[in-house]
């Protein structure tokens, strides 16, 4: 059994808190919670009552197998040196951080750590859908990523609004762009930058419109994104077309291939709402995995920082 300790009680926190205690009891138990706020720990005592809050993170690295880190992006890297120096496991939220440079410098320290990054869709359903697809759809000539919001942050994230929509740690490239970026370096290969902007239309808060032209193992992707351009919390589509046929993943979850063009969904396709708990519990899986020097699927400190490199690269002035 995997001890858990985490980092951070926020949504991540909780969310991943939940999926633990929930779906994955039978992999990891929780060795304990940690979160500089008093009132954060103090909801902590209240919801989750038989969960140890420790009173440091030393003490929380110390007392944990994996260090799971769901604090804001620019203290990620400095919790997860601290679990690495103690010998401990790391499974670290997204971004990586958001400064490069530092990226860079942790990763190239860290090539043996046992050390992993949260993109749910290294264990997504849907995506495992659209790889069984791949073959049929010839070779790939182009990719388009489309992401939209009513608002941002969107409205479950209120309460984190505070860093979430500030443009040195927050935004929706960094939060959801990110994780489409993950899948176009699994699927598809190598990503490398031809083009990008970003628009900052608001003072003091991110952006709310990017575009950007990629190419991933040799196929040219687009990319926009924008906020207030739908009525939905969140719509995102991931459309790849090859020489004979077409497939996407569409509001996280759904895959789709195009038959007699008309977009038909895999019959055991599922709403993101209830295949996100089974997710969560392959990626406490893999964080299990992983923390024992197994092999796993979790995605790498090397992706994780590709896509890092991609994302500030267009957030960039």
């Amino acid at each position: 059994m995997t001890r858990l300790g985490i980092i951070g009680a926020g949504i991540m926190g909780q969310r991943m808190l939940r999926a633990a205690l929930e779906q994955a009891k039978d992999t990891v138990s929780i060795a304990g919670i940690w979160d500089p706020s008093g009132d954060a720990m103090a909801a902590m005592a209240d919801g989750f009552p038989r969960v140890s809050r420790a009173e440091s993170p030393a003490a929380l690295i110390a007392a944990s197998d994996c260090v799971y880190i769901a604090s804001p992006p620019a203290s990620h890297l400095v919790h997860a040196q601290a679990a690495l120096a103690a010998r401990k496991a790391v499974f670290c939220e997204k971004p990586l951080s958001v400064d490069v440079e530092a990226g860079r410098a942790f990763v190239a320290g860290s090539q043996d750590a046992r050390a992993a990054v949260n993109f749910p869709m290294a264990s997504s359903f849907g995506v495992a859908t659209l790889q069984e697809w791949l073959p049929g759809i010839g070779a790939p000539e182009r990719l388009e990523i489309e992401v939209a919001f009513a608002t941002w942050p969107r409205s479950w994230q209120q309460d984190a609004a505070g860093w979430l929509d500030k443009p040195v740690e927050g935004g929706f490239t960094r939060e959801v762009v990110s994780h489409f970026l993950f899948l176009t370096r699994r699927l598809c290969g190598a990503m490398s930058l031809l083009a990008g902007s970003a628009a900052f239309p608001e003072a003091g808060r991110s952006e709310r419109k990017i575009e950007a032209r990629l190419e991933a193992g040799g196929v040219p992707v687009v990319l926009k994104g924008s906020v207030g351009t739908t009525e939905k919390d969140d719509h995102n589509t991931w459309t790849l077309t090859g020489a004979t046929g077409a497939i996407r993943l569409r509001d996280w979850s759904v895959a789709e291939r195009l038959v007699d063009g008309v977009w038909q969904p895999d019959a055991a396709a599922m709403p993101n709402e209830r295949m996100r708990p089974l997710v969560l519990r392959r990626q406490l899986e893999g964080v299990a995995r992983m923390t024992q020097g197994k092999t796993h699927h979790l995605a790498t400190l090397r992706e994780a920082l590709e896509v890092q490199e991609i994302v500030e690269a267009i957030l960039k002035p």
